[in-house]
């Protein structure tokens, strides 16, 4: 006779085992990307480009303004598109680095930009992201403090704003048992289709990057470290860097994707099955990477997508979306940006880590449109927007 004990066992080992099939049956990797880049064409790779997009520039550097424009991150608020960047007068994390935003009704026209954080006396602080429970809106500061220490290593903060024009004082960022995480939030935060809010920390002493997760709905409090294995690294930093995450609702999959330090040019990813409680080692996807951000989401339709720079080397272009229908194969891809003259401006000031190309895109989802921002040359705050029509097959 099976008791309710003997079913919960049966339950169990079912569910077990189909999850081992399931992984089986794509040669355990986290996920695989047809090869459709044609390296003969770097500019492009060959890609056709994306229906009805339009590229639009939030804020240009003149003479007299600061030059130095990264890590470019735009959200939803309150009928209005959010954009923050870490902004310094020439050199990248200069002394004189802040955190800028600048708003808008419709994605095409900004406001002027707006300091959202002071110079910082003692170290730097550059941007995390955005959050918000639709009432109240998030912007996490990154602290990166001067050390006698020779690693580079910092924590989290965050401001809250219900107007988007004035914020709160500064407050760390809570682990579940309520003392500050010590470590630098990754900017691509999004939530499972449960509600479940998940990102990555990279963790002191050094970055270490470690997935975390929080049911608070303001993403404030109550953040969990998820367990995974890093692979080998010899740095005061792991491998795996600054990732991104779609999920798969097949099996349940939040699938995360690092840079890897280690210069493969490809991606490294891992798998969670159990809402990010626990996650795979990362493995190496056969796949072209520039050793850059990337990012990567959902579709309302739930098709996959990952936004990066598949050069296979360190150029930063082409700026390329490539799509998955099940987040197991990744078969389309189109381009957003390309290297061509005709298409990617030239640099018009010097300074230091600046570099030609599209650097470290981030996503969103608003008004029918996929919104990707990202740095051009390091200089330039852009977005290029795609209906999402124009992407569902």
């Amino acid at each position: 006779m099976i008791n309710s004990f003997n079913l919960k066992i049966i339950k169990f080992y079912t569910l077990f085992f189909i999850s081992i099939i399931s992984y089986s049956q794509n040669d355990t990797l986290p996920f695989r990307v047809d090869s459709f880049f044609d390296f003969s064409k770097p500019e492009t790779l060959g890609l056709p480009v994306a229906k009805n997009k339009e590229t639009i520039t939030i804020f240009s550097p003149h003479k007299n303004s600061n030059k130095y424009n990264h890590g470019v991150v735009v959200f939803p608020f309150k009928d209005m598109l959010y954009a923050q960047w870490q902004s310094s007068s020439i050199d990248e994390d200069g002394s004189d680095t802040q955190v800028f935003y600048a708003r808008s009704m419709n994605g095409k026209d900004w406001s002027k930009p707006i300091a959202l954080t002071s110079k910082c006396e003692n170290g730097i602080k550059t941007n995390g992201g955005w959050w918000s429970d639709e009432e109240t809106l998030v912007a996490y500061i990154c602290i990166w403090p001067n050390t006698d220490k020779n690693i580079k290593e910092g924590y989290t903060e965050y401001i809250t704003s219900i107007n988007g024009i004035d914020w709160t004082f500064p407050k760390s960022v809570l682990n579940k048992d309520k003392q500050p995480v010590l470590g630098i939030i990754e900017q691509d935060i999004h939530k499972l289709p449960n509600g479940r809010i998940i990102t990555a920390f990279h963790m002191q002493p050094g970055l270490t990057v470690t997935p975390y997760f929080t049911d608070d709905p303001l993403g404030l409090l109550g953040w969990t470290a998820g367990l995974m294995k890093n692979l080998p690294s010899k740095r005061n930093m792991s491998r795996e860097l600054e990732p991104s995450w779609f999920y798969r609702k097949k099996d349940n999959g939040i699938v995360m994707i690092f840079r890897d330090q280690e210069s493969t040019f490809k991606k490294l990813a891992s798998v969670s099955v159990d809402n990010g409680n626990t996650w795979t080692t990362p493995q190496i996807i056969d796949t072209p990477d520039s050793r850059a951000k990337q990012s990567a989401g959902n579709l309302p339709n739930g098709i996959a997508f990952m936004v990066s720079n598949p050069s296979g080397n360190k150029n930063r272009f082409p700026l390329v979306i490539t799509l998955s229908k099940d987040g197991f194969v990744f078969d389309t891809s189109y381009l957003l940006r390309s290297g061509s003259e005709s298409d990617l401006q030239p640099m018009r000031y010097n300074g230091k880590y600046k570099r030609i190309g599209y650097s470290y895109p981030k996503s969103v989802i608003w008004n029918e449109y996929l919104y990707v921002s990202y740095a051009t040359n390091k200089e330039d705050v852009e977005l290029t927007r795609i209906p999402i029509s124009s992407l569902e097959y």
